[in-house]
Order: structure tokens, then sequence, then C-alpha cells
């Protein structure tokens, strides 16, 4: 039987076979020979051990489209991040590496800054801007009086998104607006998942309507970029894609050279102050890395 891994909790895979519900499996041993862990998302073969308690093995798991480590999920389409506008205050550097990372593994991502009630509209502009001037769609919402749902609802139809963000923005209760109208079988997906006591701890699917799914995943307060060379942390900052190869210097890392086109564009404000301090932040942390 062919299903989807719809939340994972110590060792327990929770898959959803349409038409069949849900069953609570374990992973066969081979893949922890082969060092696969199977993730929320995947498209999983399971064989079924008792029908009448719904239980089975995972005997197979299907490749993926798209892999993310953190959160780690996977065959997702998008991500959409989620930042307060105020209480608490965005944290750049904290999406900005959210942003890397999902650059680096070419995930698409919607910037959704919620709270936009608590925000002056000058500070909300400013705010859209730095980010839309770099070439991502961005969004402005407030979960407390239910404003640009219907925006957010059109770019998740159809695809599947793992929605992500810090502790205390109002993704959860985003989430719970997001899915209020749901018209599939997610009574029965609760009942056997316990919805409710992981909600912070582990990721899951969330069905919002037909063909839209979210992945709701646990807040995070730190973000580590691996897996990165500070040489390559250049192509991951998508406004520095204009000016790569026109700098005094070849490879050019944006840092301290004469010549660099990217300073020169942050002296002209094309560049935004926030993200270039957000780049050598990130930059050193990659260069004392090497040193360990």
């Amino acid at each position: 039987m062919k299903g989807k891994i719809m939340k994972g909790i110590s060792g327990f895979y929770y898959v959803n076979v349409v038409e069949s519900g849900i069953y609570e499996c374990k992973a066969k041993g081979i893949f922890r020979k082969d060092k696969i862990k199977p993730l929320v998302g995947d498209d999983v073969e399971i064989e079924v051990l008792s029908e009448e308690k719904k239980i089975g093995n995972i005997i197979k798991i299907f490749p993926r489209h798209s892999e993310l480590v953190r959160p780690a999920v996977a065959n997702v389409d998008q991500a959409l991040v989620i930042f307060a506008a105020r209480e608490p205050s965005p944290n750049f550097s904290l999406l900005d590496r959210f942003l890397v990372i999902m650059e680096k593994q070419e995930i698409p991502v919607i910037i959704c800054f919620n709270k936009k009630d608590l925000c002056e509209k000058e500070e909300l502009k400013q705010m859209k801007k730095i980010y839309e001037d770099c070439g991502y769609q961005v969004i402005l919402t407030s979960a407390m009086e239910k404003k640009g749902m219907e925006e957010l609802k059109t770019l998740l139809r159809g695809k599947t998104t793992t929605v992500a963000g810090p502790s205390g923005v109002g993704k959860s209760s985003l989430t719970n607006l997001l899915q209020k109208d749901v018209v599939m079988e997610t009574g029965e997906i609760s009942k056997k998942l316990g919805r409710g006591r992981h909600t912070t701890r582990h990721s899951q699917i969330i069905a919002i309507e037909e063909n839209t799914w979210i992945y709701d995943t646990p807040g995070f307060t730190s973000f580590y970029v691996e897996n990165i060379e500070k040489e390559e942390l250049r192509y991951y900052f998508r406004e520095f894609a204009a000016y790569e190869g026109t700098c005094r210097f070849q490879g050019c890392t944006h840092t301290h050279e004469p010549g660099c086109k990217v300073k020169e564009a942050l002296a002209e404000g094309r560049i935004s102050q926030e993200r270039y301090s957000s780049y050598l932040e990130l930059y050193r942390e990659l260069s004392e890395k090497r040193k360990y």
C-alpha cells in the first residue's frame, strides 16, 4: 500500500493511505543500515501488520523531489517563513539565514510579516521593500484581524508548503485560520495523531484544501548555516547576482576588496544595509568555522 508520512514521533511514523486511513508504522531496519531516515512528507510503501489496529511497517521510501534538513521534511514545493512585524520585532539576521538555506536548496520562499496591525505603515513598507527588492514575494498579514488571509491562501493553493518561523510570531494562529474550512478527512488524521499534544515539537502535514498542504514545523530561535563554504555564500544573496563578475578582482568576496561593485551598490542605496550586515555576519561565522 502506498501512502504519505503525515507525522513522525519517537520512531513511529503516521502514514496516510487514501481511502484506508492512518497507519502507525515503524521503519524497517534496512533504512538504518543504509543511513536513510524517513521524513514527514515522504511517499512510502507500507506492509500492513494489523488492519484492525491500523499498524504496519514502512518497507520503501520513494524518491524525493526535495529535502530539507531544518525543518526536516521532504517533497515541498515552497517555504512560507513567518516573522512578526512587532512583538517580537523581526530578527533580520535569523530571516536571512533561513533564506540562505532555502536558496542553497533551490526552494522558493514566501516571506510573511504577521501582526501588521501593531506596526506603522511606513515601517511595514520599508520592511517589505528590503525583501521585494531582492526578488522575494512578501505578504503582510494580521492573524488577530484576519487580514491578508485570502492573498496567503492564493499563494499556497495547489502546492505543498513548509511553514517555518520563530516562536511567538503568530505561526499557529495563521495555521489555524488557514485550515478553518478544511474539507478533507482531517478529523481522522487528528484523532490518530493526537493533534495538539505535539504541535510545537514535531513537524506534521495539514490539509488546507484539495491538493493544498502545509507542513507545520516547530518554531526556531536560532539557525546555523551548515555545509556552505564562505566563498559560495555570495551566491545565496540574490541581490548580489547583478554584480557578479563586475568587481575589480575575480572571486571578490564583497567584504574588504577595493573596486567591489556590491559595496558601491551598498553605498548608493541599491543594496540594503540590513541584508549586507547579515552577509558580513554569516561570512565571518563561516570563516571562523573553518579554523576548527
